[in-house]
């Protein structure tokens, strides 16, 4: 097992994290630049060894329910990797997918674009119609007789 001087030094050689004295000598290490509300990385590093590392929805971790990984017995290698993967996860936003269709008729265009839950038609930039779901604005589009424009 690292001591706490060897996992305070692995820890600090991330130049991105900034060191934050907490209750009982233990430390925590925060993401300034993170993309969420989320920033502390490294937390609780206690002295005896213990501390967490923070990997909510990174994929191969099994997190607890407050989305921490303990390190306690992690290897030089093992703590490196947590805490570059939760550095990565913590500096990428999820960028929101949007899906917008082009549906034509003829000489005639609409623009079928799904925006924060909603599923909007629009006519240039005026609101033709609205729907709460994919199928129910794709069974509209079809009954007005438009079908969708391969891209």
């Amino acid at each position: 097992m690292l001591t706490f001087e060897e996992k305070q030094a692995i820890i600090e050689s991330f130049p991105e994290l900034t060191r934050k004295e907490v209750s009982m000598k233990r430390l925590n290490y925060h993401f300034e630049e993170s993309a969420y509300d989320k920033k502390i990385v490294v937390q609780h590093l206690h002295p005896n060894g213990n501390g967490f590392v923070y990997v909510a929805d990174i994929p191969g971790y099994e997190a607890d329910d407050r989305g921490l990984v303990n390190i306690r017995e992690a290897t030089e290698e093992e703590l490196r990797k947590i805490i570059a993967d939760s550095i990565q996860a913590l500096g990428h936003e999820e960028v929101e997918v949007s899906v917008q269709q082009t549906w034509v008729n003829g000489d005639n265009t609409l623009e079928l674009k799904e925006e924060e839950g909603y599923w909007n038609v629009y006519h240039g930039l005026n609101l033709e119609d609205s729907f709460g779901d994919y199928e129910e604005a794709v069974t509209y589009l079809k009954e007005e007789q438009f079908t969708l424009k391969e891209e």
